[in-house]
């Protein structure tokens, strides 16, 4: 049995593909240009893994374009942790987001009407597409952990009185804690847990062409603490509260609601549209034991050469685990060959989904998001824990874990641009040089005894 599991990306021709260690190993007399050291005596967060979202999009093109043989074969090679790639969290858009078909809440009402006891609540809406996808996900991987998070409140809560911009007027504080207890009960009648929720997606962002909601800190604080989690706290239910699900640019905002409603607050949960991956541990160094969670980033069309897109993946995923974050959740789990779709009116698209489902042909494409989603979830499981890990030269990128049976997981990127020998140390193990091309990616797993 071999001592080592190695996975390689070398350019777009040859992507995650399981290597020997005699195909990586470099020769005795090349000379080492780097040195990557792991010390499982340090250890950080505990993963729950990585993912991305079930939008509205995303479940019609895999449960409605595709036929069953093709939806079989998408849902093993995105969750099986056999024979796919294991994801194991799934942030999903409570009602509408951008990549919807049309803009939907569990609640719409005629304009100047209110369900303050909202009897007409349901998530009917979910049940054609979202909710199978999400049953059969848990299905092939019992470990998947759910996360919902709104766009934006029913449109009768609101000072727009449209899901488009707008504020969550505070008279109605306790009916949206009480839409979030109904969704969590809804889905718990389907089998499906929900694990955490967030107040708001980007808060700060108030688009005019898609569900949105400002909700300034002040105003997340007051709704997470008096309303939220008293409100999940009266119905038994523990799922987690993380604030913020906002840009690294604003550290700003999750420290003013950790310091106005800690005591009520999991965690912080993070997107990459702005900022630097340092924010996360900026706040964590300023509320030790809070949760770091990333649970948006998108690929697109504004990195448009694969090299550029695919390094971008792994630098960034790399330093987000290395800043604490708990999981790693990419966007759309499938957009189609236009990048959509999109709610009327949104416009054209740039972004990338895990899987590209063309709506004409059925032609179903993983994407460079699914092999460099590969290369983490592959290899370090739910419950992993991250260990020190350093190399030599700063463009040797590298993350290590230790999973639950007690194999090495690690994950190196060379942002170089030459070829590097690398030496790897491993805890209990004779070190490997790997030879590493420039701007590829190797992810290492040790067999559970070494």
């Amino acid at each position: 049995m071999p001592e080592f599991k190695i996975y390689q990306s070398t350019g777009e021709q040859e992507l995650f593909v399981e290597q020997s260690l005699q195909q990586v190993t470099a020769a005795a007399s090349e000379t080492v240009s780097a040195v990557v050291t792991v010390d499982d005596q340090q250890t950080f967060q505990e993963m729950d893994g990585f993912g991305a979202s079930f939008t509205d999009s995303a479940a019609f093109l895999i449960h409605q374009v595709l036929d069953d043989e093709q939806r079989q074969e998408v849902m093993i090679k995105l969750f099986d942790p056999q024979e796919g790639i294991g994801l194991s969290v799934l942030r999903n858009p409570m009602g509408a987001s951008d990549y919807a078909r049309s803009v939907y809440s569990y609640n719409d009402l005629p304009a100047g009407e209110t369900d303050l006891e909202l009897k007409q609540f349901s998530v009917a809406h979910d049940e054609a597409d979202i909710i199978p996808l999400l049953q059969q996900a848990l299905k092939l991987n019992p470990q998947v952990k759910l996360m919902a998070s709104p766009w934006s409140a029913p449109g009768w809560m609101k000072t727009s009185g449209s899901m488009i911009g707008g504020e969550l007027k505070p008279e109605f504080y306790q009916a949206h804690a009480d839409y979030f207890v109904r969704y969590i009960q809804a889905y718990a009648q389907h089998g499906l847990p929900i694990y955490a929720v967030t107040p708001q997606n980007e808060p700060l962002f108030e688009p005019q062409h898609y569900p949105s909601m400002l909700m300034l800190a002040d105003a997340q604080s007051r709704f997470i603490r008096d309303y939220l989690k008293p409100a999940l706290v009266n119905h038994d239910i523990d799922a987690k509260i993380l604030c913020y699900d906002h840009n690294w640019d604003r550290p700003d905002y999750p420290l003013t609601v950790l310091e106005q409603a800690e005591a009520v607050v999991d965690g912080v949960a993070w997107h990459w549209y702005g900022g630097e991956t340092s924010a996360q541990s900026a706040v964590l160094q300023a509320f030790a034991g809070t949760e770091v969670h990333f649970t948006e980033g998108s690929g697109g069309e504004w990195i448009p050469p694969f090299e550029q897109a695919f390094s971008n993946v792994m630098r960034t995923g790399i330093e987000i685990l290395r800043n604490h974050s708990k999981s790693l959740v990419l966007w759309n789990m499938a957009l189609d060959e236009n990048n959509g779709p999109t709610v009327p009116g949104f416009g054209r698209s740039t972004c990338r989904g895990i899987v590209q489902i063309n709506q004409q042909t059925r032609e179903l494409v993983y994407t460079l998001d699914y092999y460099a989603l590969a290369h983490f979830s592959q290899i370090i499981r739910p419950k992993a824990l991250r260990l020190a890990a350093e190399a030599s030269k700063e463009t040797i990128r590298c993350v290590a874990f230790r999973n639950t049976d007690q194999s090495l997981a690690l994950v190196l990127f060379n942002d170089s641009e030459e070829n590097e020998h690398v030496s790897v140390q491993l805890p209990g193990a004779a070190p490997i040089t790997i030879t590493m091309a420039a701007k590829s990616a190797v992810s290492v797993l040790s067999n559970p005894s070494v």
